[in-house]
């Protein structure tokens, strides 16, 4: 019987629809756990889904190769899904109109901390110069990450793995944060989440509300569009 479960196994891995079914399977119940439980930061959907997909692949021993080869689609939705961030900017323009200035000045400022910071504290626990520049644009979205990275001689694969830590731990930590220094203003909170969190944080602000999602979109944005032009100036001359 064992045998015949093992062999039916082998046969059924390499169906690229059992990850992609898996993948939307396994986040399905991370989402369902996440709202069982009340919201509760350690079960966001994207860290509980991570972590069973990253078990399961370990358990049955297949390679990540094998496994995007089935998942990809859901890769290639983010570009669609990307794009779809303009439909609540465009609802919300009044209110980014009102405050272009603040907002551009937040943003900046923010991802500057964020580079910044994760290269001090990297640099301070001793980490290689090429630690320290893979850790630079953490905070950026994936794609723009990892040319940023290479651009500055760091690791593309590493920076991708920290901007994905990035974004959970930004969403995990958002809610309670905002709760500590009493941060109420939705815009406000999709501005952080956005220029801190990238994606995952702008996906966080859209649980919010459609004005934080609005917010965020746009920060992450600007926030890649500024990291891409200003880190590649900027990062060698503090380190070197």
């Amino acid at each position: 019987m064992t045998r015949h479960i093992g062999e039916i196994w082998v046969y059924l891995q390499t169906s690229p629809l059992l990850w992609l079914t898996l993948t939307v399977a396994v986040y399905a119940l991370a989402a369902w756990l996440y709202g069982r439980s009340g919201s509760f930061p350690l079960l966001h959907p994207v860290l509980v889904a991570v972590v069973l997909i990253v078990a399961l692949l370990r358990v049955t021993h297949v390679s990540y190769e094998r496994y995007f080869e089935g998942a990809q689609f859901v890769h290639f939705l983010l570009g669609p899904a990307t794009v779809a961030l303009a439909l609540p900017l465009a609802r919300n323009l009044a209110h980014v109109r009102r405050s272009v200035v603040p907002i551009v000045v937040a943003i900046a400022a923010g991802s500057f901390v964020a580079a910044l910071s994760g290269m001090w504290i990297a640099h301070a626990l001793g980490a290689d110069t090429d630690v320290v520049l893979s850790i630079a644009p953490k905070s950026v979205t994936t794609p723009v990450a990892m040319a940023i990275s290479q651009l500055l001689g760091g690791y593309p694969s590493l920076t991708a793995a920290l901007v994905i830590l990035t974004g959970i731990i930004g969403a995990v930590l958002a809610a309670p944060l905002f709760a500590i220094v009493r941060v109420r203003d939705e815009r406000a909170r999709g501005l952080a989440l956005g220029t801190a969190a990238h994606g995952i944080g702008t996906a966080r602000a859209l649980q919010e509300s459609q004005l934080a999602g609005a917010f965020a979109g746009l920060a992450m944005g600007v926030n890649a569009l500024l990291s891409a032009v200003v880190l590649p100036l900027l990062v060698p001359l503090l380190v070197h």
